[in-house]
């Protein structure tokens, strides 16, 4: 019977969140609530709500999370420096007078910032303010613009450093503990944010590399969609220098530091926040209020982030009380087809999930849940984590509650259907890069 209300609170929580109330206090006041009713049922064990504090503690003292708000930094100084614009301005002068030039453009923009802000939400604004007025101009199909926008800005969620990384990273070592713990593993091995970022390396490139076929072949097969751009003259060696070699250094410097060993990617993180600053100043849009502006936002975002964690801590310890846990490991473990239904089945679930919730709710809320069970069937934790990534990368793009799709919509004077018309491919080669990487799960060990 327990099972049943762990199943009813996860219906209950799904319901509000899509009726638009905050994640953190929607998971805390729901699983509060199932707490209160359960325990004068007779259903709840309210032993299991005075380990909240013991969490609560962990969490603040979670080294890997201390990451989070310097990333966030970052990437938001670098937004403010407006290292964007001079770079897609760049490029499209360079791609631009081609066929398809600007859509190349636009992919390898979307690239670098990714590998260099890890923000998606900002890289996609930006891209939209900047890229989506020449695009339109040209006479590219607006679809095509709006779909190319959003997949190249949605690149941060699965190109290291990943703030999406950082967070799966976290909740990925803790359900691999859990899960060698009930194999009685008492010496436990670990999973680091350092391993997911070296295999996450390898199959980001492969994503933008299906995104450049994907719009080669538009190129070729409706060159209309795609014209050659009325843009300025070809720059000169040194300005596209000046606006390439600073976000590429960055990269190598936080990349670099983590991938080799040399560093932590906290440590990162710090180096790249500095380098983020240096780059503001070498733009002259270093100054206070630019300083202030970045830390104001960054103390938004980490303030979100932690209060979901809080209330996704007291999500788990009530949905454990009610014993869901056991009850979703024993479906998935009689499932017909074993280790490989239960895979799909989760997956399936995830990208369906992402079509009402955003990553950060799916990542705290579902991950710890099926995350230990998936682990106990002898999953690589590198390799699943690069697959869930990849899996919520897509909740990004689907609509109808798809945060890529809420900023380019937001800044834009785009209609719903060109916008929705254009991800569906992109969301296609998501799902692509998914099957190539549950065929070829080496991608994930290359470097």
């Amino acid at each position: 019977m327990e099972a049943w209300w762990a199943l009813l609170l996860f219906i209950a929580v799904t319901g509000v969140l899509m009726a638009g109330f905050p994640v953190a206090f929607t998971l805390g006041g729901v699983s509060l609530w199932f707490a209160l009713i359960g325990y004068f049922t007779g259903w709840f064990d309210a032993d299991f709500i005075a380990a909240l504090p013991n969490r609560l503690n962990g969490i603040l003292n979670n080294a890997t999370l201390m990451a989070v708000p310097v990333f966030v930094f970052m990437g938001v100084v670098l937004e403010k420096a407006k290292l964007a614009e001079s770079l897609l301005q760049n490029m499209a002068a360079l791609l631009g007078r081609k066929k398809g030039g600007l859509g190349f453009a636009l992919l390898i923009v979307g690239m670098l910032l990714a590998a260099s802000t890890g923000i998606v939400g900002a890289t996609v604004v930006t891209l939209g303010l900047l890229a989506m007025p020449v695009m339109q101009k040209n006479g590219y199909d607006p679809a095509l613009s709006a779909g190319t926008i959003c997949a190249s800005g949605t690149l941060g969620q699965i190109i290291p450093p990943s703030i999406v990384l950082v967070l799966l990273g976290d909740v990925l070592s803790n359900a691999y503990q859990q899960a060698q713990l009930r194999l009685h593993i008492f010496n436990p091995k670990t999973v680091s944010v350092q391993d997911l970022f070296m295999g996450a390396l390898i199959p980001g490139l492969i994503l933008v590399v299906l995104y450049a076929l994907y719009l080669l072949w538009v190129r070729i097969s409706s060159p209309q969609a795609m014209p050659e751009a009325n843009v300025t003259e070809k720059p000169p060696l040194l300005t596209i220098l000046k606006s390439l070699l600073p976000p590429l250094f960055l990269i190598l410097a936080v990349l670099g530091s983590i991938i080799s060993g040399v560093a932590t990617p906290t440590e990162a993180a710090s180096v790249g926040s500095m380098g983020a600053l240096l780059l503001a100043a070498l733009h002259q849009r270093l100054s206070v209020d630019t300083l202030k502006a970045s830390l104001k936002e960054t103390i938004k975002v980490t303030a979100m982030v932690f209060m979901i964690l809080i209330g996704a801590a007291l999500f788990s310890l009530v949905f454990k009380g009610f014993h869901g846990d056991e009850a979703v490991q024993a479906f998935l473990t009689q499932l017909p087809g074993g280790e490989v239904s239960a895979l799909v089945l989760v997956m399936l679930i995830l990208f369906l999930l992402g079509f009402i919730l955003d990553f950060i709710e799916i990542t705290f809320v579902v991950i710890p849940i099926v995350g230990p069970i998936l682990l106990m069937m002898g999953y690589d934790p590198v390799w699943l984590g690069i697959m869930i990534a990849i899996n919520l990368q897509t909740s990004f793009l689907t609509p109808p509650f798809g945060f890529a799709l809420f900023y380019l919509r937001g800044v834009t004077d785009i209609n719903s259907r060109d916008l929705y018309r254009g991800v569906m491919p992109f969301i296609a080669l998501q799902l692509l890069m998914l099957v190539v990487l549950f065929y070829f799960p080496q991608l994930v060990s290359l470097i």
